[in-house]
């Protein structure tokens, strides 16, 4: 079982396997759900909509191929999650710089080089959880990005009710369904990142039979009282797993991914006297005098706030001015150790 860890997915599973213990499918199953290689050309051999996406081990090899993609591109490790690695690439001169970035966060050396969708509204990612192969609960966000962020891909808060349509959540759905069947994947929770785009086109991006960070499943039980958590354990050790069934967003939620754009030591959180009534939880991970990096990733969030607002509006007002609202406070900046 793993929350917001992806290395040790693949090993659970084998070990599962090997020794007969409860697990979400088979080794194979896992091992394409957590390569971004594979799973796009699963996706593709399977008849689902998957942007233009190839594989390498070779920085030139990648660079012979620029003429084969449309620009701009993203490129990613196949194998590294939390946003690590990953680079928007506008024009060919740019690659060398995204590979060597993207090698330097893969475990195997291997990186992806895929056609850039260009979204309507936000992309989504949250988990889903499936028992016996039957996709039991479904969720969809709005994923919020810090362009100002030394990774501006990296999730910086969720909000909820999703922007996605309806008829394509429902379209995405069965297609979370139909790939969960394919793969003959068991009972498990998801993390799953969804998108509409332009073409009017809906797309899975990332299906991985794990817990998501930054607390998605928790904010689930928060939302429905769906608790995929104590699911999950129960999966885990073999245990009958009841009562995850398809739960309804009550009011508009959001969760803020604490995070510095500067590297520095800790001093506090400042959160404003004007949203103070919406705060419902604050998880704090740093204390006064730790060292936190710069907002490069995932792994870089020190802790989360909850909220809750009365309508969409007074939400929209303040996550799309998130500084005004909340304060990282440095004691003092400094270098990347």
């Amino acid at each position: 079982m793993s929350f917001a860890c992806d290395p040790g997915v693949t090993v659970a599973a084998y070990v599962a396997e090997q020794m007969g213990l409860p697990s979400v499918g088979s080794y194979e199953a896992v091992s394409i759900l957590q390569n971004k290689g594979r799973f796009r050309r699963f996706l593709a051999e399977n008849g689902f909509n998957v942007p233009m996406a190839k594989e390498y081990t070779d920085a030139e090899e990648a660079l012979k191929d620029t003429a084969m993609f449309r620009w701009p591109v993203m490129v990613k490790p196949t194998d590294s999650a939390g946003s690590k690695g990953v680079s928007r690439v506008d024009e060919p001169r740019g690659l060398p710089e995204a590979i060597a970035n993207a090698l330097e966060h893969s475990f195997k050396k291997e990186f992806i080089v895929e056609e850039f969708l260009e979204k309507v509204g936000c992309s989504s990612s949250t988990d889903i959880f499936s028992v016996d192969g039957e996709l039991k609960f479904v969720s969809f966000d709005a994923q919020h990005f810090d362009e100002g962020a030394m990774n501006p891909y990296t999730p910086a808060a969720h909000s909820w009710p999703p922007t996605i349509a309806e008829g394509h959540r429902k379209e995405l759905g069965g297609e979370l369904q139909r790939l969960i069947s394919l793969l003959g994947l068991k009972t498990s929770i998801y993390n799953v990142e969804t998108m509409e785009c332009t073409d009017g086109k809906a797309y899975i991006m990332e299906c991985t039979p794990r817990g998501g960070g930054n607390r998605l499943a928790e904010m689930a039980q928060y939302m429905t009282g769906v608790d995929m958590i104590k699911a999950s354990v129960l999966a885990a050790v073999g245990e009958p797993v009841t009562g995850v069934e398809q739960g309804h967003c009550s009011g508009y939620w959001a969760e803020v991914i604490l995070h510095s754009y500067k590297a520095g030591v800790f001093k506090g959180l400042w959160v404003s006297q004007e949203i103070q009534k919406n705060v419902i939880e604050t998880d704090l991970w740093a204390g006064e005098g730790d060292y936190v990096g710069e907002f490069n990733g995932a792994n870089n969030s020190f802790g989360t706030l909850v909220l809750r607002f009365t309508d969409e509006d007074e939400m929209r007002k303040v996550l799309n001015n998130v500084k005004k609202y909340i304060k990282i406070i440095l004691s003092e900046e400094l270098g990347n150790p």
